[in-house]
């Protein structure tokens, strides 16, 4: 690590809130299950929402996760199932579009972080395919994009992703890792092997850190019955949740 002043700023958390099994290691052992995100907000700064890849929000939903957290609190959202799994990307602007506009009260409160498009397994490397896709995102909003398929990490791919600022995931499990490459002036994490170490999970905080030198990082460990992947994620954050 370097000892320059990073340039931007860590979101850490998981992907979902609301588990009543990470009581009592996270959750105060009384906490009603309404005040899960309230409380989860005062020790991380952000969430990755896995609700939206096969529901669609409603404006009341969004004005409770945004009456809940404080200003500075980002939620990442995951891109409806329909773009990525059922069009696979393709004639997929009509939809694109309509599932941004739904996101526009985060964008308003100043609480949407990146948008993940989250690609299926089977889907493999197509540049004209992505090049089509990239030219519907109109909106100005984060992108970050995960592929699960090792054909897409190549070159010609990264290039078309920074030419448009759009983040290359970088997504880890016990079955792929995404080669470290940064397409975009901010970094997006996806942390989801079953066991972190105690060495591994300072190596991913020796990374964050790196990152947040480029530009803003978001990170998020897979949520679980139990509290680990929050507790990794509060360790990302200096001081608590600010930095």
């Amino acid at each position: 690590m370097t000892g320059k002043t990073p340039a931007g700023r860590v979101h850490a958390g998981t992907s979902g809130w609301a588990y009543a099994s990470w009581k009592p290691k996270f959750y105060p052992a009384k906490l009603a299950s309404a005040k899960f995100l309230s409380y989860y907000a005062t020790r991380l700064n952000s969430v990755e929402v896995n609700y939206t890849f096969r529901s669609q929000v409603t404006k009341k939903l969004l004005a409770y996760w945004i009456a809940a957290t404080p200003a500075d609190f980002k939620f990442a959202v995951k891109a409806h199932q329909k773009i990525t799994h059922i069009k696979r990307l393709r004639a997929a602007a009509g939809q694109t579009s309509k599932f941004l506009i739904s996101l526009e009260p985060l964008r308003d409160a100043g609480k949407l972080g990146p948008v993940l498009f989250q690609l299926p397994p089977n889907l493999k490397c197509d540049l004209a395919l992505l090049e089509d896709f990239l030219d519907t995102l109109r909106y100005q909003t984060r992108v970050a994009m995960e592929f699960r398929h090792p054909s897409w990490f190549v070159d010609d791919v990264y290039e078309r992703l920074g030419r448009a600022n759009i983040a290359l995931c970088q997504a880890e499990s016990d079955k792929l890792e995404t080669p470290d490459v940064a397409t975009a002036d901010f970094c997006y994490f996806r942390l989801r092997k079953e066991q972190y170490s105690a060495g591994a999970r300072k190596k991913i905080s020796n990374r964050v850190a790196e990152a947040a030198h480029r530009g803003d990082v978001f990170a998020y460990f897979k949520h679980e019955d139990t509290p680990e992947g929050a507790l990794y994620a509060e360790s990302l954050l200096p001081a608590g949740k600010t930095n």
